[in-house]
Parts: structure tokens; C-alpha cells; sequence
């Protein structure tokens, strides 16, 4: 006889309402919860990431800078006496020009007069870019000659210089012609050599500047030739540097024609500020420092003061950097200080302030401050 089926398993034929409903709030419960796990880890990778982003452009961006800044005055340094600092630089059709500087040096950088340009190590326009950052104006160069100035010994004419020897130059080599006290100086390009003549032509020749001929300095023995370097090595360097609109840093080199544009060196940099390293006293040492929108310091002032420009030894270069990612609380106080520890000869604070938007302030910042020497200003004799 078959037994009879118990009647408890006869009412087990699966999950009732009730029971489907626990388990599936529980699995959503989880399947949340794990969810949320995902968000908040690849929230935080993203996060990461971007920082690490941020950072690795301030190191490219600073690293460049020290580069360029370092090597400023190369080249020309040791003629600063010889009528070449806060001298107005001419170059063919480049300089001075009869337009604007392209973006970020359109609006503001010397309010558009682009002949006052002057020849200088390092000169810094307070807030003069497109996007309110400072503008730096930084020149050197690397002639086969050594820099070292030479000497107008014959008259010559509006295409050749005589000078005691020509050795160290070679066709295309640029260089400076300038004279102290007389306001223009001249880029010429060494077209051929011989042993006393060096005849100059090409497409940086330059018959005239603003107010002086090639063939007034080049018949008077008071005029000095600074060798700059090649046409064809990329090493004299004559560059603006600053911020866009766009959160980038921009180069742009000076003697390009007017059709040229600015070339981005590197994105997510909201400002750029400095100020200037001074040795008063002439020891070698910097023992001053001025902000750049002071009176005397600014760049219309200093550039046309070559006494001036010869204490400025060094730079403290001050950069903004903003993480891409948009966080949705604000991470970011309402202020940045740039230059706390730094004050003037009168024990006046440098220390420069870059206030944030409600919305800017959802970003985060670093700021990336380095004290570059001027190395080549540096070496120059006390006298």
C-alpha cells in the first residue's frame, strides 16, 4: 500500500508573493549598493587621474619655464653696456610690426604698440595676456662666436660691416648691431664672409630701423656686432609667454612674420604671475624683490632702463593649474595666494591673490611656484 503524501509538501510548490517580493528588494538592495561601489571607485579613479594629470603639466609647464628662463640673456649679455639692453628691437618685416601680437598677447600686451619692444634679458607685463595673467618676454640666444661683442673697426656700408677679423662667423649667422646711446638696434644676417668684411642680406637683413640706418652704424667705429646664432639652428629665441582664455600657455616666437600664430605649450593652466629677483648691490646675490606693476618695474619703465634691467637676476614664477573634472560640491576655497613669503625693499608683502567663481571653485587647483636664476646676467662683472 502507497503511503499517503504528506500534506505539508503537497503545499510546497514554490515561492509565494510575499517571499518574491523580500528577494527581489534584497537583490536590488545589493545590486544598488554594489552600483554605488562602481560610481563612487571610478569617481575616485577619475578624480586620481585628473589630479594626476594636473600635476604632471605643472612639472612639464614649470620644467619648461625653468629651461627657457635660465637661458635668458644668453648671447648678448655681455654687450649690455654696448647699447643692446632697452635697445628698440628691428628686424626686417618682423619687428617692429604693424599689428598686434596674435592671441593671448592681442589685447593688452603693450596695448597693441608693438615698436616699443625692447631688447632685454626678461622683461614681465603684469596682467597683460588675454586671460589677465602676466606675460613674460623672454630672450636669448647661442652664437658660434660666444656672445662676446665685436667692434665696428672701419667704415663700412649699408650691406657689410668691417670688423679686425671675421672668425667664428659664417653665412646665416644672425646678429645684433647696436651702439650706446642711439635708441634702435638692428638684427642683420650674414649673407658671406671674408677676413675683415662680413656682407649681410637674406630675410633678416635690415636696411634701417626706426630712426637708424644699418649704413649710419656700420660707418661709425663706436657701433658693436653681437653674434646671435644661425638661421637655421633654432637658437635664438626671442618669445612672449603667457595665458589664454582657453586655460592654456602659449608661446610665440618674435621673430615669426605677422601671419604666424601662438603655439600651445600646455593645457590647464589658468594664470601665469612672477616677479623680479634684484641684485641692488651688485654681489652676485639676489637681494631684493619687485613686483612688476610697481612704479619703475613696469615694463614700459624698465625695458628703457638699462641700469635697471642689468639687477634683475632672477624671477619667481608663480603657475595656476585647475583639475578638468567637475566635482559636485565645491573643493576649492574662494582665493588662491601666490608669493606669501615674498616682500619688497620696504617689507611691503608681494603676496598676490587669484579670487575663484562659485563655479571654478568645483574644480580643483595646485599652484606650482619656483625661483629661477638668470644665469647669464648672473656672471656678469660687478662694473
Amino acid at each position: 500500500m502507497t503511503p499517503a503524501p504528506d500534506a505539508s509538501c503537497a503545499r510546497q510548490h514554490g515561492l509565494s508573493l510575499i517571499e518574491l517580493l523580500v528577494a527581489m528588494v534584497i537583490a536590488l538592495v545589493v545590486t544598488l549598493a554594489v552600483t554605488s561601489m562602481v560610481i563612487v571607485g571610478d569617481t575616485h579613479r577619475r578624480s586620481t587621474a585628473s589630479f594626476n594629470d594636473m600635476e604632471q603639466t605643472g612639472a612639464y609647464a614649470a620644467s619648461m619655464l625653468d629651461r627657457a628662463l635660465r637661458s635668458a640673456g644668453a648671447g648678448f649679455t655681455q654687450s649690455w653696456d654696448k647699447g643692446v639692453f632697452g635697445c628698440r628691437l628691428n628686424a626686417a618685416a618682423m619687428l617692429p610690426r604693424g599689428s598686434a601680437f596674435p592671441a593671448p598677447f592681442k589685447n593688452s600686451f603693450l596695448a597693441g604698440a608693438t615698436a616699443t619692444l625692447r631688447m632685454a634679458p626678461l622683461l614681465i607685463a603684469k596682467n597683460q595676456s588675454d586671460a589677465g595673467s602676466d606675460v613674460l618676454v623672454v630672450m636669448g640666444a647661442n652664437g658660434m662666436a660666444g656672445g662676446v661683442p665685436r667692434a665696428v673697426t672701419d667704415a663700412g656700408s649699408a650691406t657689410a660691416l668691417a670688423l679686425d677679423n671675421t672668425v667664428g662667423f659664417a653665412a646665416g649667422d644672425l646678429l645684433l648691431v647696436s651702439q650706446s646711446g642711439t635708441t634702435d638696434c638692428l638684427v642683420e644676417q650674414v649673407a658671406s664672409t671674408t677676413a675683415k668684411i662680413l656682407t649681410l642680406g637674406g630675410t633678416y637683413y635690415t636696411a634701417s630701423g626706426t630712426d637708424t640706418s644699418l649704413a649710419t652704424l656700420a660707418a661709425s667705429t663706436s657701433t658693436y656686432v653681437t653674434p646671435l646664432g644661425h638661421v637655421d639652428n633654432s637658437n635664438v629665441r626671442l618669445q612672449l609667454l603667457g595665458v589664454g582664455d582657453n586655460r592654456t600657455l602659449y608661446g610665440y616666437d618674435l621673430l615669426q612674420d605677422s601671419s604666424a600664430v601662438s603655439q600651445a605649450l600646455a593645457d590647464g593652466v589658468v594664470a601665469l604671475h612672477a616677479l623680479y629677483g634684484l641684485d641692488t648691490n651688485m654681489d652676485g646675490i639676489a637681494d631684493a624683490w619687485a613686483d612688476p606693476g610697481a612704479t619703475g618695474y613696469d615694463i614700459a619703465t624698465l625695458m628703457t632702463t638699462p641700469a635697471t634691467l642689468r639687477q634683475v637676476v632672477a624671477v619667481r614664477v608663480a603657475l595656476v593649474l585647475r583639475d578638468p573634472t567637475y566635482e559636485k560640491a565645491q573643493v576649492t576655497a574662494a582665493t588662491l595666494t601666490l608669493f606669501a613669503d615674498l616682500s619688497n625693499a620696504a617689507g611691503t608683502t608681494l603676496a598676490q591673490t587669484v579670487t575663484l567663481g562659485e563655479e571654478d571653485r568645483h574644480h580643483r587647483y595646485r599652484t606650482v611656484e619656483s625661483t629661477i636664476p638668470l644665469r647669464n646676467t648672473l656672471l656678469l662683472p660687478a662694473s
